[in-house]
Protein backbone atom coordinates (compact mmCIF):
# COMPACT_ATOMS: atom_id res chain seq x y z
CA UNK A 1 0.00 0.00 0.00
CA UNK A 2 2.96 2.36 -1.30
CA UNK A 3 2.65 5.23 -3.86
CA UNK A 4 5.66 6.78 -5.38
CA UNK A 5 6.21 9.63 -8.34
CA UNK A 6 8.58 10.15 -10.62
CA UNK A 7 9.96 13.48 -9.22
CA UNK A 8 12.78 12.04 -7.02
CA UNK A 9 15.53 13.49 -5.25
CA UNK A 10 18.85 14.95 -5.43
CA UNK A 11 20.71 11.89 -4.08
CA UNK A 12 23.26 10.15 -5.91
CA UNK A 13 23.06 8.35 -8.99
CA UNK A 14 26.45 6.87 -8.57
CA UNK A 15 25.76 3.41 -7.88
CA UNK A 16 23.50 3.11 -10.71
CA UNK A 17 26.06 2.38 -13.20
CA UNK A 18 24.95 -1.14 -12.52
CA UNK A 19 22.19 -0.97 -14.58
CA UNK A 20 23.77 0.52 -17.62
CA UNK A 21 26.45 -2.20 -17.26
CA UNK A 22 23.55 -5.00 -17.02
CA UNK A 23 22.01 -3.62 -20.01
CA UNK A 24 25.48 -3.69 -22.05
CA UNK A 25 25.96 -6.54 -23.53
CA UNK A 26 22.35 -7.75 -23.97
CA UNK A 27 20.44 -6.59 -26.89
CA UNK A 28 17.37 -4.03 -26.60
CA UNK A 29 14.82 -3.62 -28.35
CA UNK A 30 13.78 0.22 -28.63
CA UNK A 31 10.83 1.81 -29.64
CA UNK A 32 12.21 5.51 -28.37
CA UNK A 33 10.31 8.15 -26.48
CA UNK A 34 11.62 11.48 -24.29
CA UNK A 35 13.43 10.90 -21.00
CA UNK A 36 12.60 12.29 -18.00
CA UNK A 37 13.83 13.06 -14.13
CA UNK A 38 15.85 12.88 -11.63
CA UNK A 39 17.03 9.28 -9.86
CA UNK A 40 19.36 7.83 -7.17
CA UNK A 41 21.66 5.91 -6.15
CA UNK A 42 21.52 1.53 -5.56
CA UNK A 43 19.90 0.81 -8.20
CA UNK A 44 23.13 0.56 -10.36
CA UNK A 45 25.16 -1.42 -7.39
CA UNK A 46 21.37 -3.66 -7.27
CA UNK A 47 21.33 -4.71 -11.26
CA UNK A 48 25.41 -5.26 -11.25
CA UNK A 49 24.09 -8.73 -10.05
CA UNK A 50 22.56 -9.68 -13.38
CA UNK A 51 25.49 -8.95 -14.87
CA UNK A 52 27.92 -10.43 -12.51
CA UNK A 53 25.61 -13.85 -12.54
CA UNK A 54 25.19 -13.61 -15.93
CA UNK A 55 21.50 -13.54 -16.09
CA UNK A 56 19.67 -12.24 -18.90
CA UNK A 57 17.31 -9.29 -18.89
CA UNK A 58 14.65 -9.30 -21.49
CA UNK A 59 14.66 -6.54 -23.97
CA UNK A 60 13.58 -3.17 -22.81
CA UNK A 61 11.69 -1.23 -24.80
CA UNK A 62 11.75 2.84 -24.39
CA UNK A 63 9.93 5.48 -26.47
CA UNK A 64 11.37 8.69 -27.75
CA UNK A 65 11.24 11.27 -30.82
CA UNK A 66 15.28 12.40 -31.90
CA UNK A 67 17.47 13.52 -34.44
CA UNK A 68 19.13 11.93 -35.97
CA UNK A 69 22.82 11.04 -34.83
CA UNK A 70 26.28 10.21 -36.39
CA UNK A 71 26.46 5.98 -36.09
CA UNK A 72 29.86 5.53 -35.56
CA UNK A 73 32.75 7.73 -34.66
CA UNK A 74 36.43 7.64 -34.11
CA UNK A 75 38.69 9.09 -31.35
CA UNK A 76 40.58 12.07 -32.89
CA UNK A 77 43.21 14.60 -31.64
CA UNK A 78 41.09 16.44 -28.56
CA UNK A 79 40.95 20.06 -29.32
CA UNK A 80 41.47 23.24 -26.13
CA UNK A 81 38.12 24.96 -27.33
CA UNK A 82 34.77 22.95 -28.09
CA UNK A 83 31.00 24.37 -29.46
CA UNK A 84 28.71 24.45 -26.27
CA UNK A 85 25.47 25.41 -25.48
CA UNK A 86 26.23 27.70 -22.47
CA UNK A 87 24.41 30.36 -19.77
CA UNK A 88 26.06 32.47 -17.59
CA UNK A 89 22.76 33.66 -15.70
CA UNK A 90 19.69 32.01 -14.63
CA UNK A 91 16.31 32.44 -16.41
CA UNK A 92 14.43 31.85 -19.34
CA UNK A 93 15.46 29.96 -23.16
CA UNK A 94 17.22 33.11 -23.79
CA UNK A 95 19.87 32.90 -21.73
CA UNK A 96 21.30 29.96 -23.87
CA UNK A 97 23.94 30.88 -26.16
CA UNK A 98 26.26 28.65 -28.65
CA UNK A 99 29.54 29.40 -28.04
CA UNK A 100 32.14 27.87 -29.93
CA UNK A 101 35.15 28.86 -27.71
CA UNK A 102 34.11 27.04 -24.74
CA UNK A 103 36.72 24.93 -22.75
CA UNK A 104 36.96 21.07 -23.20
CA UNK A 105 36.83 20.03 -19.69
CA UNK A 106 40.27 19.19 -17.83
CA UNK A 107 40.51 15.72 -17.16
CA UNK A 108 40.81 14.22 -13.66
CA UNK A 109 42.43 11.00 -12.80
CA UNK A 110 39.04 8.75 -12.27
CA UNK A 111 37.58 10.05 -15.57
CA UNK A 112 36.96 10.20 -18.79
CA UNK A 113 36.66 12.66 -21.85
CA UNK A 114 33.85 11.59 -24.09
CA UNK A 115 33.58 13.09 -27.31
CA UNK A 116 29.39 13.51 -27.50
CA UNK A 117 27.38 11.90 -30.26
CA UNK A 118 24.32 12.59 -28.33
CA UNK A 119 22.61 14.05 -25.61
CA UNK A 120 19.30 14.18 -23.85
CA UNK A 121 17.05 16.59 -22.35
CA UNK A 122 15.49 16.39 -19.24
CA UNK A 123 13.04 18.50 -16.99
CA UNK A 124 15.87 18.83 -14.11
CA UNK A 125 18.03 20.61 -17.60
CA UNK A 126 15.60 23.25 -17.47
CA UNK A 127 14.58 23.54 -13.86
CA UNK A 128 18.36 24.15 -13.39
CA UNK A 129 18.50 26.64 -15.95
CA UNK A 130 15.79 28.80 -13.96
CA UNK A 131 17.79 28.55 -11.13
CA UNK A 132 15.28 25.92 -8.95
CA UNK A 133 17.92 24.71 -6.87
CA UNK A 134 20.49 27.65 -7.43
CA UNK A 135 21.85 27.06 -4.15
CA UNK A 136 23.16 23.53 -4.12
CA UNK A 137 24.44 24.08 -7.89
CA UNK A 138 27.45 24.06 -9.41
CA UNK A 139 28.88 28.25 -10.26
CA UNK A 140 28.00 29.70 -13.98
CA UNK A 141 28.69 29.61 -16.78
CA UNK A 142 26.67 26.11 -17.47
CA UNK A 143 27.01 24.11 -20.02
CA UNK A 144 23.90 21.95 -19.90
CA UNK A 145 22.79 18.34 -19.71
CA UNK A 146 22.77 15.16 -17.81
CA UNK A 147 22.59 12.36 -20.25
CA UNK A 148 25.04 11.50 -22.76
CA UNK A 149 25.95 8.84 -25.45
CA UNK A 150 29.53 8.90 -27.21
CA UNK A 151 33.17 7.57 -28.18
CA UNK A 152 36.19 8.00 -25.16
CA UNK A 153 38.98 10.08 -26.69
CA UNK A 154 41.05 10.15 -23.56
CA UNK A 155 41.13 8.17 -19.92
CA UNK A 156 42.43 9.38 -16.93
CA UNK A 157 45.66 7.83 -15.15
CA UNK A 158 43.23 5.90 -12.81
CA UNK A 159 40.62 4.72 -15.14
CA UNK A 160 40.42 0.61 -15.68
CA UNK A 161 37.69 -0.48 -17.11
CA UNK A 162 37.52 1.77 -20.46
CA UNK A 163 39.66 2.57 -23.40
CA UNK A 164 40.25 5.41 -25.98
CA UNK A 165 37.82 4.16 -29.13
CA UNK A 166 34.95 2.59 -26.38
CA UNK A 167 31.30 3.31 -27.25
CA UNK A 168 29.64 4.65 -24.16
CA UNK A 169 26.95 6.26 -22.41
CA UNK A 170 25.23 7.52 -18.93
CA UNK A 171 24.39 10.17 -17.02
CA UNK A 172 27.36 12.31 -16.49
CA UNK A 173 26.41 13.85 -12.81
CA UNK A 174 27.25 12.16 -9.40
CA UNK A 175 24.07 14.16 -7.80
CA UNK A 176 21.26 15.40 -10.05
CA UNK A 177 20.39 19.01 -7.67
CA UNK A 178 23.30 18.44 -5.03
CA UNK A 179 26.93 20.12 -7.11
CA UNK A 180 25.87 18.78 -10.60
CA UNK A 181 28.87 19.44 -13.13
CA UNK A 182 29.81 22.86 -14.51
CA UNK A 183 30.45 21.48 -17.60
CA UNK A 184 27.01 19.06 -18.97
CA UNK A 185 26.44 17.50 -22.39
CA UNK A 186 25.28 19.89 -24.48
CA UNK A 187 29.02 20.05 -26.03
CA UNK A 188 31.35 18.25 -28.20
CA UNK A 189 33.11 17.11 -25.39
CA UNK A 190 32.50 16.24 -21.69
CA UNK A 191 34.06 14.33 -18.62
CA UNK A 192 32.83 11.95 -16.23
CA UNK A 193 34.21 9.41 -13.84
CA UNK A 194 34.46 6.26 -14.93
CA UNK A 195 31.81 4.42 -12.58
CA UNK A 196 28.76 6.82 -13.71
CA UNK A 197 28.97 5.11 -17.57
CA UNK A 198 28.88 2.05 -18.96
CA UNK A 199 29.52 0.52 -22.68
CA UNK A 200 26.56 1.30 -24.93
CA UNK A 201 25.05 -1.90 -26.21
CA UNK A 202 25.53 -2.73 -29.43
CA UNK A 203 22.63 -2.43 -30.79
CA UNK A 204 21.36 0.99 -30.10
CA UNK A 205 23.02 3.81 -32.16
CA UNK A 206 24.12 6.95 -30.09
CA UNK A 207 20.59 8.59 -29.88
CA UNK A 208 18.96 5.49 -28.68
CA UNK A 209 21.14 5.41 -25.71
CA UNK A 210 21.52 8.64 -24.69
CA UNK A 211 17.83 8.71 -24.16
CA UNK A 212 17.89 5.98 -21.37
CA UNK A 213 20.30 7.21 -18.73
CA UNK A 214 17.47 9.57 -16.32
CA UNK A 215 14.40 8.00 -16.95
CA UNK A 216 15.24 4.55 -16.75
CA UNK A 217 17.38 5.25 -13.22
CA UNK A 218 14.25 6.90 -12.18
CA UNK A 219 11.64 4.38 -12.75
CA UNK A 220 14.12 1.99 -11.30
CA UNK A 221 14.75 3.80 -8.08
CA UNK A 222 10.70 4.57 -7.85
CA UNK A 223 9.83 0.91 -7.60
CA UNK A 224 12.54 0.15 -5.34
CA UNK A 225 11.71 3.20 -3.04
CA UNK A 226 8.36 1.40 -2.25
CA UNK A 227 10.27 -1.94 -1.78
CA UNK A 228 8.08 -3.82 -4.86
CA UNK A 229 8.87 -7.08 -4.94
CA UNK A 230 7.63 -10.12 -6.88
CA UNK A 231 4.12 -11.16 -6.75
CA UNK A 232 2.72 -7.77 -5.87
CA UNK A 233 0.43 -5.60 -7.95
CA UNK A 234 0.99 -2.23 -9.73
CA UNK A 235 -0.75 0.84 -11.45
CA UNK A 236 1.67 3.16 -13.33
CA UNK A 237 -0.07 6.63 -13.92
CA UNK A 238 1.13 7.86 -17.47
CA UNK A 239 2.38 4.53 -18.50
CA UNK A 240 2.97 5.57 -22.42
CA UNK A 241 5.73 8.28 -20.76
CA UNK A 242 9.49 7.79 -20.83
CA UNK A 243 9.75 6.82 -17.30
CA UNK A 244 6.23 5.08 -17.16
CA UNK A 245 7.06 3.11 -20.13
CA UNK A 246 9.84 1.69 -18.36
CA UNK A 247 8.37 0.88 -15.01
CA UNK A 248 6.43 -1.13 -16.92
CA UNK A 249 8.91 -3.29 -17.95
CA UNK A 250 10.79 -3.31 -15.56
CA UNK A 251 7.85 -4.58 -12.93
CA UNK A 252 7.05 -7.01 -14.95
CA UNK A 253 10.18 -8.48 -16.13
CA UNK A 254 12.90 -7.71 -13.90
CA UNK A 255 10.58 -7.58 -10.26
CA UNK A 256 8.48 -9.80 -11.23
CA UNK A 257 5.01 -7.77 -11.00
CA UNK A 258 1.98 -10.13 -10.24
CA UNK A 259 -0.40 -7.36 -12.68
CA UNK A 260 0.64 -4.61 -14.56
CA UNK A 261 -1.97 -1.30 -15.22
CA UNK A 262 -1.45 1.73 -16.72
CA UNK A 263 -2.75 4.60 -17.57
CA UNK A 264 -2.74 6.81 -20.82
CA UNK A 265 -4.61 8.42 -23.46
CA UNK A 266 -7.14 6.49 -26.10
CA UNK A 267 -4.12 5.96 -28.80
CA UNK A 268 -1.59 4.50 -26.67
CA UNK A 269 -3.28 2.17 -25.49
CA UNK A 270 -1.89 -0.78 -27.39
CA UNK A 271 1.86 0.66 -26.23
CA UNK A 272 0.52 -0.36 -22.68
CA UNK A 273 -0.29 -3.64 -23.62
CA UNK A 274 2.84 -4.27 -25.92
CA UNK A 275 4.72 -3.19 -23.08
CA UNK A 276 3.50 -5.86 -20.87
CA UNK A 277 0.45 -4.30 -19.40
CA UNK A 278 -2.30 -6.75 -18.06
CA UNK A 279 -4.42 -3.98 -17.68
CA UNK A 280 -4.66 -0.57 -20.22
CA UNK A 281 -6.92 2.13 -18.92
CA UNK A 282 -7.94 4.81 -20.80
CA UNK A 283 -7.58 7.70 -18.29
CA UNK A 284 -9.72 10.38 -20.91
CA UNK A 285 -12.61 7.47 -20.39
CA UNK A 286 -12.13 6.07 -16.88
CA UNK A 287 -11.57 7.41 -13.56
CA UNK A 288 -9.22 5.79 -11.60
CA UNK A 289 -10.50 6.85 -8.41
CA UNK A 290 -13.83 4.43 -9.14
CA UNK A 291 -11.46 0.99 -10.51
CA UNK A 292 -13.02 -2.03 -8.33
CA UNK A 293 -9.52 -3.54 -8.67
CA UNK A 294 -7.08 -2.19 -6.19
CA UNK A 295 -3.57 -2.31 -6.15
CA UNK A 296 -0.37 -2.75 -3.62
CA UNK A 297 1.30 0.18 -5.08
CA UNK A 298 1.03 2.96 -7.67
CA UNK A 299 3.34 4.65 -9.77
CA UNK A 300 2.82 8.38 -10.39
CA UNK A 301 4.96 9.30 -13.75
CA UNK A 302 3.18 12.24 -13.76
CA UNK A 303 3.91 13.69 -10.30
CA UNK A 304 1.40 15.89 -9.79
CA UNK A 305 -1.51 13.60 -8.96
CA UNK A 306 -3.31 14.45 -5.51
CA UNK A 307 -2.12 11.76 -2.83
CA UNK A 308 -6.08 11.60 -2.04
CA UNK A 309 -6.78 10.43 -5.14
CA UNK A 310 -4.32 7.44 -5.85
CA UNK A 311 -4.79 6.53 -2.32
CA UNK A 312 -8.35 5.16 -3.32
CA UNK A 313 -6.55 2.81 -5.69
CA UNK A 314 -4.72 0.89 -2.65
CA UNK A 315 -5.90 -2.17 -1.70
CA UNK A 316 -6.40 -2.56 1.86
CA UNK A 317 -4.17 -4.47 4.46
Amino acid sequence: MLTTTATLSSSSASQLAPLFHSLSPNPISLRFSSTLQVTNNRARRTLTSFTRQKCQLPALRVSASYEAAPATAEASTVPSEMKAWVYDKYGGVDVLKFDTKVAVPKLLDDQVLIKVMAAALNPVDFKRRQGKFQNTDSPLPTVPGYDVAGVVVKVGSQVKDFKVGDEVYGDIHEKALDGPKQSGTLAEYTAVEERLIALKPKNLDFTQAASLPLAIETAYEGLERTGFSAGKSLLVLNGAGGVGSLVIQLAKHVFGASRVAATSSTGKLELLKSLGADLAIDYTKENIEELPEKFDVVYDAIGKTDTSITTECFKLE
